[in-house]
């Protein structure tokens, strides 16, 4: 097995599936890109037996690959793996029959694992697909102890559906759900590292901030060029290899790219997001229940996170866009006409960077809750986590927290995050407005209730007359752990 970064419960998991003396139907999915594909090629090499990958279901020139297109593919496999020579199958029933033929006339009684990568994209318009791969499971594969069958998929939403939360066929059958997720910040630099890419904790920070911990991404760097320079590479150099990853990634996941495109740009639009009602208006998108049904795909996803704003009413819940890669998108490259091939070079100084990193490194503390739990010494206590916008009025001011950890000990942090280069530095006017932050929190929460302001910056807090307002201060190192 090649060296994998992370990873451990997974591949134990994995490792698990396949040692068990009975048959075993297996799911990972997770965010594409994410490295499910690398993950069963490595822990089980030269242990499976077939394998296969679904085609994209639009290729480069814009064709759809649909059923035919499919099954001749699926066949091709079959002949790889040493079956003789047939007539192509015409439907998934004959697809899924000849496979088990071949299973069985290549049984030696050790364990048989087969591998099917990109599962949805084989469940083409009226293919019956879902129904032959339930046949197959159902009437076959869960009665040999000896076989293994592993799938794999971006669509999220299609697996959870169909394989995990199934209410038809394959209802109960899954036996172990793996879901695979991208890598928090001490995973970054393990992979640097063992890749032999020099990076201060600073810019891994910053690469946390523009990748979302994406494995396939970061294969992509140069470990001769600088974190300024890798980033001009990878979206503004000569043939940049992530200048259109935002188009093939929706194309490559959902059935209506462009209206899933369309709905995260919108949410781009404002960080706090949107109401279901308030993004139907502002993409113009028919409110119907194939919009309910995209939204929850969005979330399944993990480019979207539903949640209740602070001080709101619980009828209505807000979308954010919370996936980096997205959010960096939509903020430097989408309908923008950028020429300079050192952008990310030459701008470092810049206010819309400047400004960028504050808000993108809020997202990246929502990304590692866990961490600054650790760090308040609170890993093991119940907490519910949002930000806080509170509206101005004639008669009181408003404000906005980045961070809200309302605990069950009866104590609610109100975290600031502030990414500086050097250390913070509380200053009087900042005092204050820290101060009216935390008696307007205090008149909102339950009087058991006391507020812990709490800071979380790079590399620390200085020490002046103002900076006591802080109770606990979090620095990067904290997240790295």
């Amino acid at each position: 097995m090649a060296k994998i970064t992370g990873r451990k419960k997974e591949i134990s998991e994995l490792l698990d599936a396949y040692r068990k003396d009975q048959a075993q139907l297996v799911t990972i999915y997770g965010r594409r890109r994410v490295g499910k594909t690398f993950l069963v090629d490595e822990v089980l090499k030269g242990k499976i037996t077939f394998r296969h990958a679904g085609l994209s279901p639009v290729d480069e020139s814009g064709k759809k690959n649909l059923l035919k297109d499919q099954l001749k593919h699926f066949y091709n496999s079959l002949l790889l793996h040493g079956m003789p020579k047939t007539k192509c199958p015409s439907s998934w029933l004959d697809a899924f029959f000849m496979l088990e033929k071949h299973l069985q006339g290549t049984d030696t009684g050790e364990r048989q694992v087969v591998f099917l990568d990109e599962l949805p994209w084989m469940d083409t318009p009226r293919s019956g697909f879902l129904t032959a791969f339930e046949g197959f499971w159902n009437g076959w594969g869960c009665h040999r102890d000896n076989l293994m069958v592993v799938v794999c998929g971006s669509a999220n939403s299609w697996i959870l559906d169909n394989l995990i939360h199934s209410h038809g066929g394959l209802y109960g059958r899954i036996t172990k759900s793996i879901k695979l997720y991208p890598f928090n910040l001490k995973e970054c630099e393990e992979y640097f590292r063992e890749n032999s890419i020099i990076m201060s904790r600073y810019d891994i920070v910053q690469s946390q901030m523009i990748l979302g911990g994406i494995p396939y991404y970061f294969n992509y760097f140069n470990k001769d060029y600088s974190f300024s320079q890798n980033i001009d590479a990878l979206f503004w150099g000569e043939n940049p290899k992530l200048d259109d990853e935002f188009d093939k990634l929706f194309a490559s996941v959902f059935s209506n790219p462009e209206e899933m495109k369309r709905i995260v740009l919108t949410l781009a639009k404002r960080r706090k997001g949107y109401t279901r009602g308030e993004i139907a208006e502002q993409t113009g998108i028919d409110s119907s229940g194939n919009f309910t049904k995209m939204l929850k795909a969005l979330v399944e996803s993990n480019f979207v996170e539903k949640y209740f704003p602070f001080g709101e009413s619980k009828r209505d819940a807000f979308y954010k866009l919370t996936d980096p890669f997205c959010l960096f998108y939509a903020k430097f490259l989408a309908g923008k006409k950028i020429t300079d091939p050192y952008f990310w070079t030459n701008s470092q100084a810049s206010g819309q960077i400047t400004s960028w990193r504050g808000f993108a490194f809020e997202d990246l503390c929502f990304r590692h809750i866990w961490a600054i739990k650790e760090a308040l010494g609170i890993s093991g206590v119940s907490a519910e986590y949002s930000s806080w916008n509170l509206d101005g009025n004639a008669d009181s001011m408003g404000t906005q927290v980045d961070l809200l950890l309302k605990r069950k000990d009866n104590v609610t942090n109100l975290c600031e995050m502030k990414f500086y280069s050097d250390t913070f530095e509380v200053s009087k006017s900042f005092y204050r407005t820290m101060l009216t932050r935390v008696n307007l929190l205090t008149e909102r929460l339950p009087k058991k209730y006391a507020v812990h302001p709490t800071l979380v910056t790079t590399f620390g807090l200085k020490r002046n007359e103002y900076s006591g307002i802080f109770n606990k201060v979090i620095t990067l190192d904290d997240l790295f752990c």
